[in-house]
């Protein structure tokens, strides 16, 4: 009679020891698809062709946004450094670093860099940088905290959120001589 029992009982923790497994390895399975496909795109912007953090150069480093932006505070445009821009320090700085090889091999090749737009204006918009950096407006007021973003998100800017400053910050609002000339 025991041994009966134990035949018994050894036969339902079968099922159950199967039924646990299973969901242990959906579970991981799921766990495994979170991370390699939705955890990467939240809460990061696009992958550019050549990895570079803002959070490593303009956070770490303390690197000034206009040592890499360089006509921030004379153009409509802020501009994309230059690859040279690039080498001037990775020529000596981490210089075999797969992504620096790669930077290298777009400077001697003098192929441009495909970068991936990430701040958007609508194309009427005649968006002077230049005027808000001599009223002394941070660049993270538009931008976001960049010191502590490894990929940049996105950012459409519409006339809202542009409209709704000038008035908090008591700037002229007047289309024609603020942005669309």
């Amino acid at each position: 009679m025991i041994r009966d029992i134990t035949e018994k009982r050894g036969q339902t923790d079968r099922p159950k020891k199967g039924y646990i497994w299973v969901g242990v390895s959906i579970l991981l399975l799921a766990m495994m698809f979170y991370f390699y496909y939705v955890y990467p795109s939240r809460g990061f912007g696009p992958k550019q062709p050549i990895y570079f953090s803002h959070r490593v150069h303009a956070g770490v480093k303390e690197i000034s946004c206009r040592f890499c932006h360089p006509y921030v505070d004379r153009s409509r445009n802020a501009g994309i450094p230059a690859v040279e821009k690039c080498l001037y320090c990775h020529r000596y700085i981490v210089s075999q670093h797969p992504q620096i090889l790669r930077v290298k091999w777009h400077y001697e090749t003098k192929t441009p860099i495909p970068w991936i737009r990430i701040a958007y204006v609508a194309d009427h918009v005649q968006f002077n940088h230049q005027r808000h950096i001599t009223r002394g407006v941070d660049c993270t007021v538009c931008h976001g905290n960049v010191k502590k973003m490894d990929r940049l998100m996105p950012i459409e800017f519409k006339m809202g959120f542009c409209i709704e400053c000038h008035k908090r910050e008591k700037a002229p609002v007047d289309c024609w001589l603020a942005c669309h000339n």
